[in-house]
């Protein structure tokens, strides 16, 4: 068995080049051995920043190359699984960028392709792996807060930007499917549990046709969960969950540093200035190795991925529902 999966990059997508391929190239498990692009030049100057040994000018002759054992795929939202679905049916393994898909029925067809070629795909939400999550899920199931009763998160950048795919509602951008995917996915998350109704309220810019503010209201049976999600808010993020007992605040929920500890806080709001506020702290990491090699040990192990086809589909159904409750005004189940 190979000691390492050799990866090949599906585009050189900013957040692959600042990020992802960097991090994956610290991690044990993984070896970014290529990267295509529709631009042969544009791939050789990517290859050639990042030490990376192959470049390709196109994505059909990165998936043709049969030393690549899995591939990470960053392109656009639109084209998310349009070209999984070709990696896998190359033999491929899929690491792809969040949200999975476009739609409910979109995303069945990547469950499809997946269980016909029998490769391995996953949705890239880093954060599932990262120690702070599971530090946090362990508090919230483990009965550290009391009983859950409400989850409230926010997450904003701003980006007005009419080139930038984010303001495309063609190419799947808006602030729901680009960043509010994490609120959802992550209270899925620390509950177990999923939505049973919906209701969301949207702002939409009059230019692009993207949501730009998005609020949300989800109803599980255990607890009550909000989020605000906007591309064109003063940057900010944080996540708080509320128990009969005590609450819990994640400082940098979402784009945890790299390198850099990260703190969470068990308050049990007997002092509303924080006195009794206690500090707990996740070890210095950096997201995506860890996302990297989690999904290369599975490969290499035949295990479970962190985040798998079945539960990017509960996770495209919430946000389905979303959609659809800000046009009728009405509370909306998730639909599979």
């Amino acid at each position: 068995m190979a000691k390492k999966v050799r990866w090949g990059i599906l585009s050189p997508a900013a957040i692959g080049m600042r990020k992802v391929i960097p991090a994956m190239q610290l991690g044990e498990l993984c070896e970014i051995a290529a990267i295509a692009s529709r631009d042969l030049g544009r791939a050789q100057a990517a290859a050639q920043q990042l030490g990376i040994p192959k470049a390709y000018g196109s994505y059909e002759a990165l998936l043709a190359d049969p030393d690549i054992d899995a591939i990470y795929n960053p392109l656009p939202n639109d084209l998310h699984v349009p070209w999984s679905i070709k990696a896998a049916e190359a033999g491929k393994h899929v690491l792809c960028e969040k949200p999975i898909a476009l739609t409910v029925e979109e995303t069945k067809l990547l469950i499809a392709a997946r269980d016909r070629t029998r490769v391995k795909i996953g949705e890239a939400f880093m954060v599932r792996t990262h120690p702070q999550w599971l530090l946090a899920r362990q508090f919230v199931q483990g009965g550290t807060l009391g009983r859950i009763t409400s989850i409230a998160g926010f997450f904003s950048y701003f980006n007005r930007d009419p080139k930038n795919i984010r303001n495309s509602t063609e190419q799947g951008g808006g602030a729901l499917m680009d960043i509010g995917c994490y609120p959802i996915t992550q209270t899925r998350f620390l509950l177990g549990e999923e939505p049973s109704e919906v209701i969301g309220m949207i702002d939409r810019d009059p230019d692009f046709g993207t949501d730009r503010c998005t609020s949300a209201m989800m109803r599980f049976p255990s607890a009550h969960a909000t989020f605000t999600c906007g591309t064109q808010i003063a940057p900010y993020q944080k996540l708080l969950v509320f128990g009969t007992q005590a609450r819990l605040e994640i400082q940098i929920p979402f784009n945890a540093p790299p390198g850099h500890a990260c703190k969470l806080f068990v308050d049990d709001g007997k002092d509303l200035q924080g006195a009794n506020a206690v500090t707990h702290t996740s070890e210095p990491c950096d997201q995506y190795t860890i996302q990297g090699d989690h999904f290369s040990r599975a490969i290499l192990e035949n295990g479970p991925v962190a985040v798998p086809l079945e539960d990017a589909l509960l996770n495209m159904a919430v946000i389905e529902a979303l959609f659809r409750s800000a046009e009728t005004g009405r509370w909306e189940k998730p639909a599979l």
